[in-house]
This record gives structure tokens, sequence and C-alpha cells, in this order.
């Protein structure tokens, strides 16, 4: 079928459902969306799974976060052991969790729950040099890729955890948009105003190292190990034809990036919510896109991704169980 006549195909299809034209608002755009994605009238959305990619970063050796690094380690062995918000959501949401050590220092976790993919104990701190080599971003593009197209899932949720990340994207976001680094800049886990105004400061000093990029030195230079494999892994579902499911301010970036580097991609992410930390909103202006949900939530863990699950579920089955007018026998409109 031509793209002409299937998107024909598809709009008789959901406006021919028993209900006014657009009254299902957002619901009718994500299952077109979906079905777009998977070039199909009747998709199919049984199946996700929420991936977590967790790193430590050099910069949090600078005072830029109000926890300090151990917190990573901590938080990883609390998703293995089902502790955190993301595994709650997941149980809620009947999501295969998948947690994924990208490199967290330490060294290997030892836990049947913990996938292990480590670049190394952590990113150099990018204050006074390169985070990372372009081998490593390079690998961490690959094992994403491979990552988010592997498995049989209809849709792929990614969050992250990783004390210094809103300090990475937010470089990574100003070095690939040229937008002020004092529009991205937030309070990540909770600085209060001198210890903002200290990572500001910072990552001012850190983004004058360096002029302009193209996005592969970008990552290389202030990127995360978890940040990139994500990245690579958002890349590798859109090309298996998988609904992307973009959490917060983190994986908004990591978005950012793989659409930078591969535009297609971006016709197969759902952002799905609106965090309140400071960058969030422009990045996602910066992509053109329109959050499912605003829950005043900051938290990460693909916390946002796993609660905007349901709706996704929701509207294809709108899409494949809703009676017509015609066939329900009610008249439309005159």
């Amino acid at each position: 079928m031509q793209n002409t006549e299937f998107e024909t195909a598809l709009m008789r299809r959901i406006d021919t459902k028993t209900k006014p034209q657009g009254a299902l608002g957002r619901i009718e755009e994500l299952a077109a969306q979906v079905a777009r994605v998977q070039g199909r009238l009747d998709p199919q959305m049984q199946s996700c799974a929420l991936m977590l990619f967790a790193a430590d970063h050099g910069i949090a050796a600078e005072g830029v976060s109000a926890y300090p690094a151990a917190v990573t380690r901590q938080m990883v062995a609390n998703f293995a052991g089902g502790g955190a918000a993301a595994n709650v959501f997941a149980r809620a949401g009947g999501l295969d969790l998948q947690v994924i050590n990208a490199g967290v220092a330490g060294g290997p976790f030892g836990m049947s729950a913990v996938s292990e993919y480590s670049l190394g104990d952590g990113t150099s701190n990018f204050l006074t040099g390169p985070a990372m080599s372009e081998a490593q971003v390079q690998t961490a593009l690959d094992i994403g890729r491979l990552l988010g197209a592997g498995g049989h899932f209809d849709a792929m949720a990614f969050g992250e955890m990783g004390i210094g990340n809103t300090s990475s994207a937010s470089v990574v976001a100003h070095k690939l948009t040229g937008i002020a680094l004092d529009d991205l800049v937030g309070r990540g886990t909770g600085l209060e105003d001198a210890a903002l105004a200290h990572k500001r400061d910072v990552l001012l000093r850190a983004a004058a190292r360096t002029g302009s990029l193209d996005v592969r030195a970008v990552l290389a230079e202030y990127g995360g190990f978890e940040t990139v494999m994500m990245t690579g892994a958002m890349l590798g579902a859109a090309a298996a034809r998988r609904v992307v499911l973009v959490d917060g301010f983190i994986a908004t970036v990591a978005a950012l990036a793989a659409c930078t580097l591969e535009p297609q991609a971006r016709s197969a992410m759902v952002f799905a919510h609106l965090s309140p930390e400071a960058g969030h909103a422009v990045v996602l202006n910066a992509l053109g896109a329109d959050p499912v949900l605003s829950l005043n939530m900051r938290l990460g863990e693909g916390s946002g991704a796993a609660l905007a699950w349901p709706l996704l579920r929701a509207a294809v089955a709108m899409l494949n169980e809703m009676a017509s007018f015609e066939a329900a026998g009610v008249s439309g409109p005159a």
C-alpha cells in the first residue's frame, strides 16, 4: 500500500469510529503514530521493555550533584532488588524491566538482574578533557543498537541512572542546539541556589573547552556511557519499527542525539512526560515534541515512560476494537 493510500485508509479507520472526529484527541494521534511506525492498519501493542542504563560520570567530582557518586551503584542494586519507582511502575504496567550496567564505578555487579556492558568505571571528568574516546562512543552506540532491537517487543521505554548525568545532558544539549547553558542547567537531584550557581559555573567552563563539534564529538567530549548507549538503543528500536517511549530530560537529550545522527528515528518517538527540570521543555521544543503527560515528575529511571505505556496500549486497542458507525448501526454526522 502506498503512503498516500495508507494515510487515507488510516484516517478513515480512525474517523469512522463511533465518536465525533477528533474527540479522542491525543489517543487518536498516538494510534495513528503507532500504525505508521509498524506500517499496518491493525498495529499491535502488547509488549514493552523498560531498559534502564546506568553509569557514573567524572564530572560528579566537581560537586555538581546533591548526592555522592556512590548512589549510582546503590541505586542499580535497588533496581536489581525490585525496590525503585521504576520497578513498581514496571510491575504495575506489565513492562519487562532490564537493568544495564553501561559503566558504573566498582566493576561488575555479579547479579543476574543486571546485564553487564560496562565501558569502564565511569567517564572522565569533562571539565578538563573528553569524557570518553571516540571508540567508546562507537562501542556504546553499537551495543545500544543491539539492545534496542533485541527481544520481541512492540515498544521500548528507556530510562537512566547516573549521578552527574543532568550536567552531562545539559552540555550535550547546549553543544547540539546552540541553546544557552543558562536555559538548560537545572537543579538535577535537588540543588539549592548556591550549589546550582556552582554547577552552572563548572559547566560553562567545561563547555568553553571546545568550539563547534559534530554530534559524535559532542558525545565523546561531554556524554555519558549510559546516555550514549541509550542513544544507540533508541536508534536500534526505531530501525526495528518499534515505538520508542522517551522519558524525561536525560532521555530526551539522548533522543536529540539520536535524531541528530539519524533524523528518521524521530517518527518512532513518543515523548512520555514533561519534567520540571529546567532544560527539558527547551529540548522538547527543539525536537518539536509534545509530551503526553505532565505530572511534575523529575525522577528519571524511565518512570514517566513506564506511566505512558498504558496510554499506548489503549490507543491501539481503540484503533483495533472500537466499532465504526457502520458496524455498530449508529448514525454518523448529518
